[in-house]
């Protein structure tokens, strides 16, 4: 195995660097100069997920326990569907509650006899119970319009969302933050007014740790009631008086008189009018939260194209108008959605657009020169996130290790993004400011949990291969510490590096496989085994890393033809977009351990604006059924048919295959859970380079 280093003399190394970087020609900038930025490190989250105030299955409290505590995510944003529901997720389980029968129980599991400390078995209990049951003055604490529930032969109050985030769950999660000493506090995931789902947050007046006064969320509720299509309410949130207009905002002669607030939506009558509502939502976050906002469509593939008369999907000139409404607001999107256990993997059926995921990856951003790469070609910020989108576990319960629906946050799926803090404790402020960066990447089943990335201009003074060593001896030493490359001359994720036509660059990056992850099984990846290689799936190793680029050529006017653009059109297509390099064992330096890889790239006279973006996963190129000769992954469909009945393609043949996994004539197929840990995903988001007096990128400073 090649060792990360020739040995080197460090305090010799250390003089050269600073020797570089006061040598880097003036002409030479990225976005700050590295000792003006404060310290920091990646650090893990996520935050989109359910409880039984929405359509979850577990408490508040349980939900926080399995991500901030089980699977030790830094930070957490709790954040269910807006509109109205009538169980109180409040309420803790019953913690001696037995999992219900016939849930194909296992050793990994909780057992019969065992407390599971999870969803209780018999209706009625914990998270389960209605509000107005559980209320000490019942009904007569459910503010807002009168809506119901029934079930059986009663009829249950609901709470719209927007009463249960400002008075009940909001305290909770104060509560839960201060406890466990970690950022958590609370959004909602709106339905869209003309598309589908959005998470969203209005973290002002909201005080997780480290604060240490009491906050409050009356600004993420207001947000709720104004702007979520599932609230129906026109109460003005009772006492609160809310008006949801926008000041200045030609559209605020939309708004209702009773309800003051848009009440209408995309119709065959009204097109585009919920389009046009949600608009005026990151408008109004704009006006009152502009820095502690965000504005994330969530797995936006999955409703199919956008419909001007219903409530469908996004096309991309609405992901352009979102980012041009409010780039500190609206700036990415969940393209590799949650549910990533499910028999349809991200809960994307054959009508979304793409036809399903890609390696768990909306068509989106798994297609090379996409909609994603469209957008980076402008120039935008506009970044890659992913979510857990938590619901339930399918057919096990929740303290079971498997799933045939979805993983708890932290378990599966992981945001890391860089928050520069220094000294400072972690808080959420610095979160949203990491995730608006996009200085960070996102890694399924911790395939690679440690990254530096950078793009730096060569060093005139320096020989290439000293330079190149320095640079690869600094990101190694980033990753080691979780930290990221500070070096005059080198722009890193989210950033931009302004050279001179004709510079040369070095790309370079270093991950960390750790070879471990939290896989409940130990058997041989089947995906593998099918082309010989025998690699346990709690024990993955990355295979390859793909370097992605494209040409920056501006911002598209609104009035062009080319604003507009379903997948594959000339408005949705970068065709300047390539695999500009293949790392893997070839052509990387591992370290002693295997685990972890630093591997460089030289770009010679670089003459246009451009961009570099990373991907890479545990499988080879041409593995049969998921992967091309590429190693682009192929549609998830293909060796996980949606058809339950219909045989997989890709057989489980291990005597620890588990039981639920689809079985057709007495043989087992890669599906549910164990295709997820099969087929593993990372991506980083981009590096940008802006050649002076060439095509500006205009999305950064």
């Amino acid at each position: 195995m090649q060792t990360l280093f020739k040995q080197r003399d460090v305090a010799a190394a250390a003089l050269a660097l600073t020797a570089m970087a006061l040598a880097i020609p003036s002409a030479v900038q990225a976005a700050e100069k590295a000792k003006t930025k404060a310290t920091g490190t990646y650090v893990s989250g996520d935050f989109h997920n359910h409880t039984t105030c929405s359509d979850g299955t577990l408490s508040v409290k349980k939900l926080v326990d399995k991500s901030a505590g089980t699977f030790n995510l830094d930070w957490f944003v709790q954040a269910d569907h807006g509109g109205s529901s009538y169980r109180n997720c409040t309420l803790a389980e019953d913690p001696f509650e037995p999992v219900a029968p016939g849930l194909g129980l296992s050793t990994t599991g909780a057992s019969a006899t065992t407390p599971a400390g999870g969803q209780p078995a018999s209706a009625g209990k914990g998270p389960n119970q209605p509000w107005e049951t559980s209320l000490p003055n019942g009904r007569a604490d459910i503010k807002g319009d009168l809506l119901e529930t029934p079930v059986g032969t009663a009829k249950y109050k609901n709470m719209y969302r927007w009463q249960e985030i400002k008075e009940y769950q909001y305290p909770v999660l104060e509560a839960e933050s201060r406890n466990r000493k970690k950022p958590i506090w609370i959004g909602v995931e709106q339905n869209a007014p003309g598309h589908e789902h959005v998470s969203t947050n209005v973290l002002l007046g909201q005080k997780p740790f480290p604060a240490t006064s009491v906050g409050n969320a009356a600004l993420q509720a207001q947000y709720e009631y104004c702007f979520d299509r599932n609230d129906r309410d026109t109460s003005r949130g009772v006492e609160n008086a809310w008006d949801c207009s926008v000041n200045g905002s030609s559209s605020n002669t939309l708004v209702d008189a009773t309800a003051k607030k848009i009440t209408g939506n995309n119709s065959a009558a009204t097109p585009n009018l919920g389009h046009t509502k949600t608009l005026e939502g990151i408008k109004w976050m704009k006006q009152m939260a502009p820095t502690t906002s965000y504005f994330i469509p969530a797995h936006l593939e999955r409703p199919g194209a956008y419909n001007p008369s219903g409530n469908n999907g996004y096309n991309i000139e609405h992901l352009r108008n979102f980012n041009n409404t409010a780039p500190e607001i609206a700036f990415g999107f969940e393209s590799m959605p949650g549910h990533q256990a499910e028999s349809g993997r991200g809960s994307y059926g054959t009508s979304a657009v793409g036809g399903g995921t890609y390696g768990g990856v909306g068509v989106y951003a798994a297609t090379v020169g996409g909609v994603w790469d469209t957008l980076l070609g402008e120039g935008r910020a506009w970044w890659f996130f992913a979510s857990s989108d938590y619901h339930n576990r399918g057919s096990f319960g929740p303290d079971q290790r498997e799933s045939t629906a979805d993983f708890f946050p932290g378990e599966y799926t992981r945001d890391y993004v860089m928050v520069r803090r220094g000294t400072d404790p972690l808080a959420a402020e610095g979160i949203i400011n990491g995730l608006r960066s996009g200085n960070s990447f996102v890694s399924n089943g911790n395939l690679v949990d440690k990254m530096s990335f950078v793009v730096c201009a060569y060093n005139p003074v320096l020989p290439k291969a000293a330079f190149k060593s320095l640079i690869e001896k600094a990101s190694a030493n980033a990753v080691a510490k979780g930290g990221e490359v500070r070096i005059d001359g080198c722009a890193t994720m989210g950033e931009k590096l302004k050279v001179p036509a004709g510079t040369d660059l070095l790309v370079t990056v270093t991950v960390n496989n750790p070879k471990a992850n939290n896989s409940p099984y130990t058997f041989p990846n089947p995906s593998l085994k099918q082309i010989g290689i025998v690699q346990a799936l709690n024990a993955p190793v990355l295979d390859h890393l793909d370097l992605i680029g494209g040409n920056v050529t501006g911002l598209v006017d609104p009035a062009s033809s080319n604003y507009n653009g379903v997948l594959g059109s000339v408005g949705a297509t970068n065709a300047s977009t390539a695999i500009q390099k293949v790392f893997n064992t070839s052509n990387w330096a591992a370290s002693a351990d295997g685990k972890t890889l630093t591997m460089s790239y030289r770009v010679p006279g670089a003459k246009v604006s451009q961009y570099f973006r990373l991907r890479g996963t545990n499988l080879p190129a041409s593995t049969p059924y998921e992967t091309d000769a590429k190693g682009n992954a192929l549609l998830d469909y293909i060796s996980n048919p949606a058809d339950q009945a219909a045989p997989g393609l890709i057989a489980c043949t291990d005597a620890a295959c588990p039981a639920h996994m689809r079985t057709v004539a007495g043989v087992k197929y890669s599906s549910f859970d164990v295709a997820a840990w099969s087929d593993l995903w990372f991506f980083s988001n981009p590096v940008f380079v802006e050649v002076i007096s060439g095509t500006v990128v205009a999305g950064l400073k």
